[in-house]
């Protein structure tokens, strides 16, 4: 879908004073050289302050992040979530339109939309309240059809109740969301089949509707007079920290007490040597299996084919030749202990030597014989 700023943009754009101070705060969670880290959420804010996302605000907070315009403007147009035109100034109505909601009932939503609000998606109501669209699947398929409103979701509609829900908010009321058809959550329409029990000590409204139900306004934007974005990486929790020009200056070694130090009072202990492909392990943690005995070269200059042995690609083939096996024969003598031990150091193919029974194929191959896997492997 092509997506395009708006024909229509205001003269400028800035932020509130709050929501200034909230993005300055966001900007400090990536290190420095990094701040266009901070886009989505600049962005959203941005758009949370004014409805929509209009190119002075894109190319405002692309000032605030040291960024080229063509790099907000590449994210404000890919993500969905950025609403490039104006919105209703009451909500915006994003009905999801994907398979389960369209068996369900999706298209008499769209329907009461092209008649309440406006017959096209993304046109403003007569006065101004409402707009609408159609969106892809918005994960609550089990409450099929569904909208989302604001920040949440009106679950196990009828066009009937659909309407007048939309009638609610033009008189200014915030409808309780969540099912409509009197479900809690969305256990099976005909009622628990397990977990009754817990029925009767739980909340009048499952988590997410008693949320809204608490806040009371959910279809009110961020405008900065939420609760603080909290800083505790920072000096006294606010403000942006000071970073020194220059690196400071080392401390002072100190002497480890008890031990032999050199002239300059480092100790000079040795750190235990950890064998070659020995990952670091937290103090006291035991090893897992035993190490099979290696080579530091395969013979004669000549290494087996290891992927002849179903599981080994090119890249395992290589870590294996690292911890110093080449041949067959070394993979065929492998005890359980030395399995759990290479299991262990297969760097994201853990358990693979298990899985796909190595030793048993490498003891075949080992004696001149083929696998059904090595047979394919030649062609």
């Amino acid at each position: 879908m092509l997506r395009r700023l708006h024909h229509e943009q205001p003269e400028s754009f800035e932020f509130t004073p709050e929501n200034r101070a909230w993005a300055e705060a966001q900007i400090t969670k990536y290190p420095p050289g990094r701040q266009a880290s901070a886009i989505i959420p600049l962005l959203w804010r941005a758009q949370e302050q004014e409805g929509w996302l209009t190119r002075p605000a894109i190319e405002y907070v692309a000032d605030l992040l040291g960024m080229p315009y063509i790099r907000a403007l590449e994210v404000a147009t890919f993500y969905f979530m950025f609403q490039l035109q104006p919105v209703g100034s009451v909500a915006h109505v994003q009905v999801c339109g994907t398979t389960s909601c369209m068996i369900c009932g999706a298209e008499d939503l769209i329907a009461v939309c092209r008649e309440k609000i406006a017959p096209e998606p993304h046109q403003l109501s007569a006065d101004g309240k409402f707009s609408w669209e159609e969106v892809e699947c918005l994960g609550a398929c089990a409450n099929a059809p569904m909208v989302q409103i604001g920040k949440d979701y009106y679950e196990d509609l009828t066009a009937e109740r659909f309407a007048e829900i939309l009638d609610e908010l033009a008189a200014g009321r915030v409808p309780v969301p969540g099912p409509q058809n009197g479900r809690y959550a969305s256990e099976p329409l005909s009622g628990l089949t397990s977990l009754g029990e817990y029925e009767s000590g739980r909340t009048k409204y499952n988590a997410s509707v008693q949320r809204a139900v608490d806040l009371g306004d959910t279809i009110k934007r961020i405008d900065g007079s939420e609760e603080p974005l909290r800083t505790p990486w920072l000096e006294g929790g606010s403000g942006r920290p000071e970073r020194p020009a220059a690196a400071p200056e080392a401390p002072e070694p100190r002497p480890a007490s008890g031990h032999p130090v050199d002239e300059t009072g480092v100790d000079t202990r040795e750190a235990p040597v950890r064998p070659a492909g020995e990952p670091p392990r937290a103090e006291g943690e035991q090893p897992i299996g035993r190490r099979p005995e290696g080579l530091a070269a395969p013979r004669d200059g000549k290494p087996d084919d290891l992927k002849k042995i179903k599981g080994v690609g090119p890249k395992l083939e290589q870590l294996l030749n690292s911890l110093g096996f080449y041949h067959f024969d070394q993979i065929a003598t492998w005890t359980e202990d030395e399995i759990a031990w290479v299991d262990e150091h297969l760097e994201g193919f853990k358990g693979r030597v298990s899985r796909d029974k190595w030793v048993e194929q490498a003891k075949i191959l080992a004696s001149g014989g083929e696998t059904e896997f090595s047979r394919r492997a030649k062609y």
